[in-house]
């Protein structure tokens, strides 16, 4: 896991690499302070012989003077690899999250994405930048220490081996108890953002239905379950200053016995018993470092797992090793199509579909809530994957093309389509990047919006907000449709997307359809009647599986689903 999230370092490495580089210089000048320190009281304090003094005085300030270098540039390569570790680490995890299809997307939930690529990296960054460092900081610290502390005195250098050993079970016995709650504090977490998501999105809702209290009494919920977790771990890893405290100072009582008596018995001067106190400081302060590196990565176990789901998610959908650019028409051939969900799923989605489209053709599908018929159009530019069966585009199996060219030449209008901040241009051109003004109007014109851009003061450059929340719901649509006529498709998908619009409009748009783009397969799902009643084709879908299919006349005489759809529309219900 470790190595596959290190992959983001990429052009970091030499500032991550010479972040504990530095790091050692520092350490080196450190351990090196005390000895010097040493022979500046043996040899020009304690006799009172100036030469002495001046010389080991000016190497204690050479030694510190480097050490503060060292210290400053290692913080510095530290803070520049983490961050570019980040912003790398948040650029892999949202590419890799395009490339996922429905399936994939289906698993992690949308408020869960989002934690995982801002709250999460936020606290990986952190450890990344704490680990170069203190990681290296304290392993050579306490070795160096240890090595010249037991040089300076074996017997007094056994205490170590002795606190040492019962620090770490300590803090090994602490990150086990606290690794669980921060698991759950993360996905408490994505709880949290979702409450927001849904309450920012839907705020116009909420307001109607005066529902502002209840949305903060579940937003305080949420709330006050983290801060339960993150409290309940504070109070477990608070136990680990204490800890260090209750060692180093026993460590320390314990030097002063024991050195006490070696010094009287002429073993050991006071001199080396003052450095074994420094680096008994050294040795212990670097370990309390280290705790809180350890404190750190148990906090970023949980995140480090979750950006690693990301990075190795999988795509259920993949290309073919030859795969075909090129679709020849707007075909459809359904050939015993059958689809569920997952594997879990009780039931097919759609079940045993036959069907051919021609290319060119207009078809109406038809339906109750629930039909499938969504999920039957969602199949063709293979958002998803057909269980079982055959479907074929262009007279090709649709797992033969390139996704891309595929995606390409199918276009869909979704019912809730979105708009995206930024321009009507800006957002009309994500049909086709490089379309020019000309294409774009004659796209609106299509769709009846020309107009109603027009009249706003701006036109084209009308700003759009986030959503598109200030236009309205027809508006919106109409826009959606201009932006997939601008692909010039093969194949259009309308999925209930003249909801919003008025019955003249929607005839309107049907009308110019049929004139402007007869080679243009278009699928139109609807609700009503009257947008499908002309189309060459209308299908009837029930349960996952078509049950009638024809023209207008023919089905009001043989399907009683499309008669019964057809009266309570056009005659009201009445007979």
């Amino acid at each position: 896991m470790i190595k596959r999230l290190a992959r983001s370092v990429r052009e970091y490495k030499w500032a991550a690499l010479g972040s504990p580089l530095c790091m050692i210089g520092e350490v080196t000048m450190e351990v090196l302070i005390p000895l010097v320190l040493r022979e500046l009281l043996r040899q020009g304090i304690t006799p009172g012989y100036m030469p002495a003094v001046w010389k080991y005085g000016g190497l204690l300030a050479l030694c510190a003077l480097c050490s503060l270098l060292f210290g400053v540039a290692s913080a510095f390569f530290a803070a520049y690899a983490s961050t570019g570790f980040a912003r790398n680490l948040r650029h892999d995890m949202f590419a890799k999250v395009q490339t996922f299809d429905f399936r994939n997307i289906d698993k992690f939930s949308t408020s869960s994405i989002v934690t995982r690529l801002t709250s999460d990296v936020a606290t990986l960054q952190m450890t990344f930048q704490m680990s170069i460092r203190m990681i290296f900081r304290t392993p050579v610290m306490v070795v160096m220490a240890l090595i010249l502390a037991f040089d300076i005195s074996p017997k007094l250098s056994l205490i170590y081996c002795i606190v040492l050993p019962l620090l770490a079970v300590g803090l090994i016995s602490l990150i086990r108890l606290v690794h669980p709650i921060f698991e759950k504090v993360f996905k408490t977490y994505d709880r949290l953002n979702n409450v927001v998501q849904e309450n920012v999105h839907g705020v116009r809702v909420v307001k109607s239905f005066v529902r502002q209290e209840k949305e903060m009494e579940k937003f305080n919920d949420t709330s006050d379950a983290i801060y339960k977790f993150f409290t309940k771990a504070e109070r477990i890893m608070a136990f680990n200053n204490p800890l260090m405290q209750f060692a180093i100072y026993t460590t320390i009582i314990a030097l002063s016995f024991l050195g006490a008596k070696l010094v009287v018995g002429g073993e050991l001067d006071a001199e080396s018993l003052a450095t074994m106190f420094t680096y008994t400081s050294q040795i212990l302060m670097g370990l309390m470092m280290m705790s809180m590196v350890f404190v750190m990565f148990t906090m970023s176990r949980e995140p480090m797992r979750r950006a690693y789901e990301i990075l190795t998610e999988e795509p259920a959908l993949k290309n073919p090793e030859n795969p075909i650019t090129e679709v020849k028409d707007g075909s459809i051939d359904f050939e015993n199509v059958s689809f569920r969900y997952s594997e879990t799923a009780g039931r097919n989605a759609l079940d045993k579909i036959n069907l051919y489209i021609p290319a060119g053709a207009t078809v109406g599908i038809l339906g109750s809530t629930g039909a499938s018929k969504s999920t039957l159009v969602q199949l063709i530019p293979r958002l998803y994957d057909a269980t079982e069966g055959s479907l074929k585009v262009g007279g090709v199996d649709v797992r033969d093309y390139d996704i891309h060219a595929l995606r390409d030449q199918v276009a869909m209008v979704l019912q809730k389509n979105t708009l995206f901040s930024g321009t009507i241009r800006d957002n009309l051109r994500w049909g086709k990047p490089d379309a020019t003004d000309e294409e774009m109007e004659h796209a609106c014109k299509l769709s009846c919006a020309h107009d109603f851009i027009t009249s706003f003061p701006d036109g084209y450059d009308t700003q759009i907000e986030q959503g598109g929340t200030n236009v309205s719901g027809g508006q919106k649509q109409r826009l959606c449709i201009a932006r997939a006529l601008i692909k010039k498709p093969k194949i259009l998908i309308l999925d209930d997307s003249t909801s919003a619009v008025d019955t003249r409009t929607d005839a309107l748009i049907r009308k110019a359809f049929k004139e402007e783009i007869p080679g243009t397969t278009k699928l139109i799902i609807a609700q009503r009647v009257a947008s499908v009643q002309d189309a060459d084709m209308i299908v009837v879908l029930d349960g996952g599986k078509i049950v009638a299919v024809g023209q207008h006349d023919d089905l009001l005489q043989t399907s009683e689903i499309y008669k019964e759809v057809y009266d309570s529309q056009v005659k009201g219900g009445e007979e």
